[in-house]
């Protein structure tokens, strides 16, 4: 068996060397039987979706590999479209990143993801993922206002005064006077939703955007995905909508947002729109999602309450 360890060195706020630290302290404290029973090798990503290459050549030369995601949510983006599809291959999140957003999604166990022993010795499921235009995802996939915010966010995080949640708040702004209505159209399960749309949420997660949590209905390994459709929300409403939709609660508003649950979608865009993929952005006019049910092995702690228990 070899344990690969992806390390994002631009994820979160801990240096590089302090990343490596962190994960051969950690090895240290593991039984030395545990440290025998196979190879391990500390990898440094250079370039985007370097993971998925040196996960699927590193598969491809070993009988078994367990993947282990240093970084944020993108690094575990990357490590799933390494190992989606392969049977020999499992991926799991060690968070070092700033959201750590799809381990939310087990509620207070996802401080046993911080326990490198816990993941080592830990146990392979299936888990569910969302093909989107070809490009894997394990947490959620969106187009619309929340999609432009997260991905401007990038461009006022870095200027003088402006860093971290304020990035977050100066992008919302930009965003909610440029307009909160995208002209495109939702295609699900022959119903039709358009053709000016505030946003669509495609979950297989429950937390995304450094915290929003949409829906507790998403499970990844139901089998289906919980889609959020957004319209006819204007300036003087967003606010008050989004606020709620940020804690789950979509169904005080009937009247704006429509929630279904599929295994396919489509999207027709009249302009190039931005698609938020577990954080990641993509750019088209038209987009497919598709539910893959098993399609990544991940690797968790052992004999979790989440899947002991189906209503959590």
């Amino acid at each position: 068996m070899k344990h690969l360890f992806i390390i994002n060195p631009v994820a979160g706020k801990l240096k590089p060397e302090d990343k490596l630290r962190l994960i051969h302290e950690a090895m240290a404290r593991l039984p030395e039987a545990v440290r025998s029973a196979g190879e391990f090798e500390l990898y440094v990503t250079s370039a985007p979706m370097d993971a998925a290459e040196k996960i699927r050549a590193e598969a491809g030369a070993c009988d078994e590999l367990r993947v282990y995601a240093c970084g944020g949510d993108g690094t575990l983006n990357e490590c799933v479209n390494g190992a989606a599809g392969l049977s020999n291959a499992a991926v799991t999140h060690f968070p070092c990143g700033t959201g750590n957003d799809f381990i939310r999604t087990f509620g207070e166990e996802k401080a046993r993801f911080s326990d490198l022993a816990e993941l080592i010795t830990g146990e392979v499921r299936p888990l569910d993922i969302i093909r989107c235009n070809g490009r894997c995802a394990i947490n959620i996939c969106s187009l619309g206002i929340d999609a432009r915010v997260g991905t401007d966010v990038h461009k006022y995080s870095g200027l003088p005064l402006i860093g971290g949640p304020a990035g977050y708040v100066v992008s919302l702004a930009v965003n909610y006077f440029k307009g909160v209505k995208q002209t495109m159209t939702v295609n699900v399960d022959g119903m039709t939703c358009g053709p000016e749309l505030n946003l669509v949420c495609v979950c297989n997660g429950r937390f995304y955007g450094g915290g929003f949590n949409p829906t507790n209905d998403a499970r990844p390994d139901d089998g289906l995905m919980d889609v959020l459709i957004a319209s006819g929300v204007n300036r003087a409403r967003l606010l008050g909508v989004v606020a709620s939709y940020a804690r789950g609660k979509y169904k005080l508003f009937p009247q704006y947002i429509t929630y279904v649950r599929t295994r396919h979608l489509e999207i027709t865009c009249r302009d190039t729109e931005v698609i938020n993929i577990d954080g990641e952005s993509e750019y088209a006019r038209s987009v497919t999602l598709d539910l893959i049910p098993g399609g990544v092995n991940f690797i968790c702690p052992r004999d979790m309450a989440f899947f002991r228990d189906r209503s959590l």
